[in-house]
């Protein structure tokens, strides 16, 4: 049984992701995290607050002590939402769109993340305390996939992550796009997940595609889950920790993430991915 997320309720926020994330609750994309504008947390689903509750969250300096998980009866599922300050408690009634309280940056997030909700959904008789044990979730809208050759210049940059210009979204706003799994040309479904930093990834239609491909290099095999070869991402010949692969429906272009990452607004960069980690001794 798969969960699927209605179009209109994914177009509340800018990018969303299934894989781009290293824990168990995204394993085989049994989570989404949605990506909404600002500091309020609109609500994905609609129904009962069951609980909230707050928990300890990994102590990293740039994020927050606390965590908190509120569960939602949406009727057929229990929805779990993580990363928001509760402004809702047991017993209240939420509407798609309602405020759920404040985005919280926890300490689960890498320093590259912006805030967002992390929102996975548990049949009525499961544990919902658990961070494992989801039902797989789909996205209602066709993703279009955009070819990038691996160049751009630098439109954001941050501490610890570059956007390149490109690929470019063909139409900001009025559709989801993502990376293209560019097979032989063909651009057979977008990628999404950190590549090759998180353990896995996944491949957002294509159906019956067996191989991913970025840039000109093959990347992993796949099904709808895709597990990455031995890789290292390189910018401008220097390795990175990785690609940051998600659908985004307004502003888009390539991320690049990592502790390491010197670029400024205006740098032209060319991205190249090699088989092997960087550092590995040759096998003779």
């Amino acid at each position: 049984m798969a969960v699927t997320i209605p179009r209109d309720v994914l177009f509340q926020y800018y990018r969303f992701s299934l894989y781009n994330s290293p824990f168990d609750a995204h394993d085989e994309g049994c989570a989404i995290d949605l990506y909404p504008d600002g500091e309020r947390a609109p609500s994905p689903v609609a129904g009962e607050v069951l609980d909230t509750k707050t928990v300890q969250a990994p102590p990293k300096p740039y994020a927050a002590e606390h965590d908190h998980l509120i569960l939602v009866d949406t009727g057929d599922v229990v929805a779990r939402l993580l990363h928001v300050d509760p402004a809702v408690e047991p017993g209240d009634t939420v509407a798609v769109g309602d405020d759920l309280g404040k985005l919280v940056r926890a300490g689960f997030f890498a320093p590259w993340v912006p805030n967002h909700i992390h929102l996975g959904f548990r049949a009525p008789g499961a544990n919902h305390y658990r961070a494992s044990g989801s039902l797989p979730v789909d996205a209602a809208v066709d993703v279009t996939p955009v070819t990038w050759d691996g160049t751009g210049t630098v439109a954001e940059a941050g501490e610890t992550w570059v956007r390149l210009d490109e690929p470019a979204h063909p139409a900001p706003g009025e559709s989801f796009v993502g990376i293209a799994n560019d097979v032989d040309g063909d651009g057979s479904g977008v990628l999404d997940g950190g590549l090759p930093h998180y353990s896995g990834g996944g491949l957002l239609g294509g159906d019956g595609v067996e191989e991913a491909a970025i840039a000109g290099q093959r990347v992993g095999t796949t099904d709808r889950t895709v597990a990455w070869n031995d890789l290292t991402v390189l910018a401008n010949d220097e390795p990175i920790t990785g690609i940051a692969l998600f659908c985004g429906r307004e502003r888009f272009g390539a991320k690049l993430v990592g502790e390491s990452i010197d670029f400024a607004v205006g740098d032209e960069v060319r991205v190249t991915i090699e088989r092997g980690v960087a550092g590995d001794e040759p096998s003779g």
